[in-house]
């Protein structure tokens, strides 16, 4: 059965932000009534102060580590295991989910200056490319 909704919205955008150019956006939101930074971009309304004033907001691809797990055992048999997930609180304050281009058994330090990158893309309806994140050069952090 195909997929009648059509391919998920967009999550990223290849071109970067002013303070970050050379690596991806993330497309997120904001609050307008309250300032909170989200993602990704929903128009649901926020679920803290009830405004439904969001706007759309390219956020930064740099964060801290917030905490990361190792997955041995996927429930995806397109996505095979090990692989690492990871949650990011952006520069912007958003919390994002993700997971990170690192090698299995990666030594990761909650706090470490994570920032996006792009793999090829391995399902044919999703594009050339898929986000993720990975520690940053001293240069980049």
């Amino acid at each position: 059965m195909a997929d009648e909704q059509g391919p998920p919205p967009a999550v990223f955008s290849t071109e970067g932000t002013r303070s970050l150019p050379q690596h991806p956006a993330l497309l997120g939101g904001r609050c307008e009534a309250c300032d909170y930074v989200f993602f990704p971009m929903q128009t649901y309304g926020y679920e803290k102060c009830g405004s439904q004033s969001l706007e759309a907001k390219a956020l930064s691809g740099r964060g801290r580590l917030i905490a990361s797990a190792e997955v041995f055992i996927s429930a995806n048999k397109s996505f095979p295991a090990p692989y690492t997930i990871g949650s990011i609180v952006t520069d912007d304050g958003a919390v994002v989910r993700a997971i990170l281009d690192v090698p299995p058994g990666a030594q990761l330090t909650p706090g470490a200056v994570m920032i996006t990158g792009l793999v090829p893309e391995t399902r044919p309806d999703r594009g050339a490319h898929d986000l993720r994140f990975l520690p940053a050069t001293t240069k980049e952090g």
